[in-house]
């Protein structure tokens, strides 16, 4: 069986946390990402250099009831029942405030720890969930990239697979380049649908005569699989229990998973312990909210919150931790007006929460009109690679013209102090 056969059946049965090594990717168990900062001097070292976690909310966040603008009358006329009443938004200046269940992200703006990046967009844009996630992930707008921008990064610095790590149960294409891909570390193991074995994972992974090396190294690949899971769940048993204590969080097809918590928590073990790993990548899904949104986004909202504020709370006690830096996006914001199913439809821009002990806390950007919308969404008002060119910059030392492409020049914005 090659190696497109087998990737192919991964893919075609739903087994998740197994996909990454199907496609080549890198992928490690916990205690082997720990193992890297066996050198204790190399170690110290990386606990001084700048590090970025994304976090990735998947589905379209509604970004006019997360960040909301609670002065505007047109907010009211446009949601009646799905709008926030006024005095109980969490008020951060006098036009705009957050939802009422972000006190944790409301503590961190008086903090001056939190940035809110305002109508964080991409010219034309697309309301497919995978085409705008896709966008975001290849920082490519206008054509189709075979790489993440983040891919391109390991690219061009040469980087192991520990550089970019993915604490999701896959690996994202945020992560995948031409020559190098980042490493998946799965919260969950490996997942397997209704009437897969893992004696059926095993026959996947015998070798067979003759075989190329490619075909080789992926049957190497699925013998591998239920021993890297097995890896997994040890490494998850010997956590606190309160890390995984939201593993049922609600999530849709259109990607992420529901334990952020304890994502975040194993970010800080690595972090804490001097990992060489520059970058994290970790989501939430759930956000597709057709109906029935106000219940289910604020349940969405508290464990964000929660896993938010108790991350970054941790990283302001280590020299290590205090070197880090989380953005907060998703692939669109919702419409403006409400549907008929108290929920509200496939929208356009939104704002990106970016915070962190080095974040110079506020508001960039501009908050779109309610009023002059392209066919009933938000206009634009920050392109969304300026904010990825910021993050190049300013924590991957990096160009940012040598990785995003297509000629475009980010306008940096000054959300990190020092820089």
């Amino acid at each position: 069986m090659d190696a497109l056969t087998r990737r192919r059946f991964l893919l075609a049965s739903g087994v998740t946390g197994g996909v990454a090594v199907a496609a080549g990717a890198g992928w490690l168990g916990l205690a082997d990402l720990l193992r890297t900062a066996s050198d204790v001097s190399a170690a110290e070292d990386h606990r001084k250099t700048r590090k970025l976690v994304i976090v990735t909310l998947y589905g379209g966040n509604d970004g006019l009831n997360t960040v909301i603008p609670y002065a505007d009358r047109a907010y009211y006329d446009a949601r009646p029942e799905l709008a926030h009443e006024p005095d109980r938004v969490l008020r951060l200046d006098d036009s705009l405030g957050l939802h009422p269940v972000l006190k944790g992200l409301s503590r961190l703006w008086s903090d001056r720890r939190l940035a809110v990046v305002l109508g964080a967009g991409y010219p034309n844009p697309d309301r497919s969930h995978f085409r705008s996630m896709d966008i975001w992930q290849t920082a490519s707008p206008k054509d189709p990239a075979t790489s993440g921008w983040v891919g391109r990064w390991l690219d061009g610095t040469r980087a192991t697979p520990e550089a970019a790590v993915s604490f999701e149960p896959f690996l994202p294409p945020l992560l995948v380049g031409e020559s190098r891909t980042g490493a998946c570390v799965s919260i969950g193991g490996l997942k397997l649908p209704a009437g897969v074995t893992t004696g059926m994972i095993g026959v996947l992974g015998r070798p067979e005569p003759n075989e190329s090396e490619m075909r080789a190294r992926a049957a190497d690949s699925y013998a591998n699989l239920v021993k890297i899971d097995q890896l997994i769940r040890d490494a998850e048993a010997a956590e606190a229990p309160d890390a995984t204590a939201e593993l049922d969080t609600p999530a849709t097809a259109t990607g992420g998973a529901g334990v952020l918590s304890a994502q975040l928590s194993r970010v800080a073990q690595c972090v804490e312990a001097g990992v060489p790993t520059r970058l994290y990548s970790v989501s939430l899904g759930g956000f597709d909210t057709h109906a029935a949104e106000r219940s289910g986004h604020e349940l969405l909202l508290g464990q964000l919150d929660r896993a938010l504020t108790s991350f970054a709370d941790r990283l302001a006690r280590t020299e290590a931790g205090q070197r880090v830096t989380v953005v907060v996006y998703s692939e669109f914001g919702r419409r403006v007006r409400a549907n008929a199913s108290d929920g509200t439809d496939h929208g356009t821009a939104g704002p990106v929460l970016v915070l962190g002990p080095q974040v110079a806390g506020g508001f960039y950007g501009e908050q779109p009109s309610l009023t002059d919308l392209d066919d009933g969404d938000l206009k634009a008002t920050t392109d969304f690679r300026d904010i990825i060119g910021t993050l190049l910059a300013s924590v991957l030392d990096a160009d940012p013209a040598r990785y995003l492409g297509g000629g475009y020049s980010p306008k940096l914005l000054p959300l990190l102090t020092g820089t």
